[in-house]
């Protein structure tokens, strides 16, 4: 199918370059700002030359393609390759089959939050466990096709595993730089397990993007963190998946973590594309929940002057530890033009909610928690209400940091004084949730009655 090519166009002083002009660390020279992918179409079709096919036919390609056997159409991204025409040869494109995760009903979550309908789109079930698949595929595609030998990433740990698979199954060298402390070395293993450089260095994550964006300046480098604007064409299009699973009904509210702040503007770009081009009547709200120890938006967004000012990121959710975001205005611009919400979580309600989730069945990272616990907020403070479809986004998969589980559940991941904070109310809910193990002598009697006592307990409801 023939479309338009694309171009870049700065997100703060709307500079147009071509698609090649770019510089190696993706900032505009005019005004440092970020660039988004530009199609003819990407603001509606404005010619006949210029128009996709009718919203129906788009609907019926993308639904015949699930049955290929080609990997381009076998993947959830580049089965969607109508609007991101991003490479000029097929064969260049990288994949590991990702995308076409599953939408999950949450049924209890949705009573604990109190709203009737709540799904979970568990982006955790890609390739190599996070959401970062759906971008990596179409960035490392567009290095593949550019001629790079080296491709790198600054991370906390999903970016680095993500790069460093696709990048050995493009043979690709990659290199990684990781923060010095809080990290999830679950994570890390994949990036080494791959065949990527790995190099700690004694700072956060955002002193790693600062030393990173001055390397590619020098040596020939591919950046793939979220500031390549190809990265978010990709992770534009769990949008897409999500409005076909629920047969083109869209849904009124999203609800996205916020960590370095891209996913949300991506997700933001993909309903607004499909808006202009008739495939949905309206735009879902998207809210964005970021941990209290990591929450410069949540800052910016109840700051009369809506001053960004970075912060000192803490937070156990090591995905989402990042303290001076560089897609705040993309992520704010999201905000603003959907009609959402920022809210923050605190670390308690942050266990808490992934604790909830993974009672019915569905695991995921501690970051892609802050949702659940953000969402609670946003319906006591009725800017969500009970009859409204909620998505909340998972963006990673529970086995991305088993320690933080393995802790909770034995009442280990919190201090003695944070615990002392908590209400009886909110101890017996943390209470009711953990299941440490049981140990016990191998005795068959007393097996038989520790069961016994445990199969005489009440179901939670």
């Amino acid at each position: 199918m023939k479309v338009a090519t694309h171009h870049l166009r700065c997100t703060e002083c709307a500079t147009v370059i071509a698609n090649d002009a770019v510089s190696s660390n993706f900032r505009c020279p005019l005004c440092n700002g970020l660039y988004e992918v530009l199609y003819s179409w990407s603001e509606g079709p404005t010619s006949p030359e210029s128009r996709l096919p009718n919203p129906s036919a788009l609907r019926w390609l993308w639904q015949e393609r699930r049955s290929s056997t080609m990997a381009v159409d076998q993947s959830g991204v580049w089965r969607f390759r109508d609007l991101l025409p991003i490479v000029d040869d097929l064969e260049k494109v990288v994949t590991l089959r990702e995308g076409n995760t599953p939408l999950y009903d949450l049924p209890r979550c949705a009573k604990a939050a109190g709203i009737d309908w709540l799904l979970a789109k568990h982006q955790g079930m890609n390739p190599t466990g996070s959401f970062k698949d759906t971008g990596m595929t179409t960035a490392l595609s567009v290095a593949a096709q550019r001629g790079f030998e080296w491709v790198a990433c600054a991370s906390t740990g999903n970016t680095s595993a993500a790069m460093a698979a696709y990048a050995a199954r493009a043979g690709l060298r990659s290199i990684v730089f990781i923060p010095e402390g809080k990290i999830a070395w679950g994570k890390l293993s994949q990036s080494m397990d791959y065949g990527a450089l790995t190099i700690q260095l004694k700072t956060d994550f955002d002193g790693c993007v600062k030393i990173l964006g001055e390397l590619v300046q020098k040596f020939p480098i591919y950046l793939l963190n979220s500031v390549n604007p190809y990265r978010l064409e990709g992770q534009k299009t769990p949008a897409f998946e999500m409005v076909e699973q629920m047969d083109w009904q869209v849904p009124e509210h999203i609800v996205v973590p916020g960590g370095n702040l891209a996913n949300s503007a991506a997700l933001a770009k993909g309903f607004s594309e499909m808006f202009q081009l008739g495939l949905i009547p309206r735009r879902p709200k998207i809210s964005i929940i970021q941990a209290e120890g990591a929450n410069p938006l949540y800052r910016w967004f109840i700051d009369s002057n809506r001053e960004m000012k970075p912060v000192t990121a803490d937070t156990r959710a090591t995905a989402i530890r990042i303290g001076n975001p560089a897609s705040w205005r993309k992520a704010a611009k999201a905000i603003d033009e959907l009609g959402g919400w920022c809210e923050q979580a605190s670390e308690q309600e942050i266990a808490l909610a992934k604790a909830e989730i993974g009672a019915e069945g569905i695991g995921c990272e501690p970051a892609s928690a802050v949702t659940l616990a953000g969402l609670k907020k946003l319906v006591a403070l009725g800017k969500i209400t009970p009859e409204e479809r909620v998505v909340l986004i998972l963006t990673g998969h529970t086995l991305k940091d088993s320690a933080y589980t393995i802790d909770y559940h034995r009442n280990e991941l919190f201090t003695d004084a944070e615990n002392a904070e908590l209400s009886q109310a909110e101890q017996a809910q943390h209470a009711a949730l953990r299941k440490a193990p049981i140990v016990i002598e191998a005795d068959p009697d007393l097996v038989l009655h520790t069961l016994e006592s445990h199969m005489n307990q009440p179901q939670p409801a």
